[in-house]
């Protein structure tokens, strides 16, 4: 595993907390904020558009927010390590909710993406810190009870987000979405306040800040997660602002290496990737974060454009694996205290490489009921894939190191999602291209669909775009086995509590 510094196996930094109760719940409210957040704008774009205009760049709405969160987690991560966790996640909190504010105010569309990245950066902090507390709070045999409950809100938030954002938008304003915000997490802040109680760091008043690392990793991951995000959607992927963007984060790539190996305290320390452990769950996350675009993303328009689903239904067809995901990972618990947390997890992605490989197989057009099926058999594989990884690499460290390891396998996770995202699309216009002729994108082709000019050949080829993609999300899947089989030690080196 190479060697494990004294600060990682430093006796335990203990949280204490009168009311135990009362900083979960905070927790709970604090993850369904940061994941509504994600996905509750989108259904109230078209009120957005009227109201603000700037149709061309709505996109930002989603592409800024994620950035700030997946650019500023290292960055929360080693603060929570050196000042503790409740600071961060009352600053994080605070900065979320007078973004919320603030896009709740906008008077154009550059103003309310701009408070979107605010709300990201607070958004960064939440989603980190949550996590990691998580674990300070509960002891490796009560771990999976906490995680799970995280998950469940998590996925419950993320399918809801889409209905709420267009009752609001449709029943009230567009800016009740984010107005609504405030008091749920006032009431949060209230709780984490009052009721979370951290010993002081040592040497936390004094600590040495790598503030050049910080403002480094931000522009290196803004820069290449920007020309992944806005390639082949804004411009082309061979064009000049597309290859400009890569060849900077490059250069700034060599830049974070070179200021981190010279920081006493950098924000990604060179044992995140060193350890055995924490590397192969990293990229084996990174690797859920890439297949997790397929059904995501896809599944939805594959749903309406080639079922014939009205968008709610379609929605129901995705929404299953929030079913089955949170029960499996609550269960998965039994699983790895007999056969280990490397070993839970490859039975959980290669049982996802399987079903997402028997999607292709799918009678044409076939019906609702058999890509369900397969949600929720998914949703069953990722329980075991993505939890026994999280708190098993969360207790491989101590209090000292918890936040900076969390923060690395959210990162990369979030990280996946994005290439996957930019990846996957490029497959699907790929093969819609292959199929009719060079005609047109998947955004194109299904809103043709949708007013009934496109031809039933047209609804084939989406058909196989989103095939193709799946096979892809297969061989993501796959790839995580391998990294865990051939990576990862057969038995975590987990901490005595």
């Amino acid at each position: 595993m190479g060697s494990t510094s004294s600060a990682a196996r430093e006796t335990e930094h203990p949280v204490r907390t009168d009311r135990r109760g009362a900083v979960v719940a905070a927790l709970m409210l604090s993850m369904a904020l940061a994941a509504l957040d994600a996905t509750v704008v989108a259904t109230a774009v078209p009120q957005i558009v009227g109201d603000l205009g700037g149709f061309s760049v709505f996109s930002w709405l989603f592409s800024g927010y994620l950035l700030a969160v997946t650019v500023s987690l290292p960055v929360y991560g080693k603060l929570s390590d050196t000042f503790g966790r409740k600071p961060v996640l009352v600053a994080g909190s605070v900065l979320f909710l007078v973004g919320s504010l603030l896009c709740a105010l906008a008077w154009n569309m550059g103003a309310l993406i701009a408070f979107r990245v605010v709300q990201g950066l607070g958004g960064g902090a939440l989603q980190g810190t949550v996590q990691t507390l998580a674990a300070d709070l509960y002891p490796l045999k009560d771990r999976p009870r906490i995680q799970s409950k995280l998950s469940t809100v998590w996925a419950v938030s993320a399918v809801a987000g889409p209905g709420l954002g267009g009752v609001l938008a449709a029943y009230a304003d567009w800016r009740w979405i984010f107005l609504v915000n405030l008091p749920i997490g006032a009431v949060a802040l209230w709780l984490i306040v009052r009721h979370l109680h951290e010993p002081e760091r040592e040497g936390g008043a004094h600590a040495r800040v790598d503030w050049a690392g910080a403002v480094a990793v931000f522009a290196c991951g803004g820069v290449l997660l920007t020309a992944l995000v806005q390639g082949g959607v804004a411009w082309p992927w061979l064009s000049a602002p597309s290859l400009a963007l890569f060849g900077t984060g490059l250069v700034l790539v060599a830049v974070v290496v070179l200021v981190e190996r010279r920081a006493a305290e950098p924000v990604i320390p060179g044992w995140v990737w060193r350890r055995r452990t924490i590397a192969a769950v990293n990229l084996a996350l990174g690797a859920l974060g890439l297949l997790m675009v397929a059904p995501a993303v896809f599944l939805p328009t594959y749903a309406q454009s080639v079922l014939g689903l009205a968008p709610v239904a379609a929605g129901f067809v995705l929404s299953v694996w929030s079913l089955s995901w949170p029960v499996s990972a609550a269960l998965s618990q039994h699983v790895y205290r007999r056969i280990g947390f490397r070993n839970t997890a490859m039975l959980g992605s290669g049982a996802a490489a399987l079903i997402l490989f028997a999607f292709p197989f799918l009678p044409y057009p076939g019906q609702a009921w058999q890509p369900a099926l397969l949600m929720l058999l998914l949703g069953a594989a990722l329980g075991l894939f993505q939890l026994p990884l999280l708190v098993g690499v969360q207790s491989t460290v101590g209090w000292a190191e918890r936040g900076t390891t969390t923060a690395s396998v959210l990162f990369c996770r979030q990280t996946g999602q994005t290439v996957g995202a930019a990846v996957f699309g490029a497959v699907a216009n790929g093969v819609l291209a292959a199929r009719l002729g060079g005609a047109g994108d998947l955004d194109s082709v299904t809103r043709a669909l949708d007013s009934g000019t496109a031809p039933e050949a047209t609804r084939r080829a989406i058909a196989e775009a989103v095939h193709a993609v799946y096979l892809g999300a297969s061989c993501a899947a796959a790839l995580a086995f391998l990294v865990l089989l051939f990576l990862a030690p057969r038995k975590f080196p987990v901490l005595k509590d």
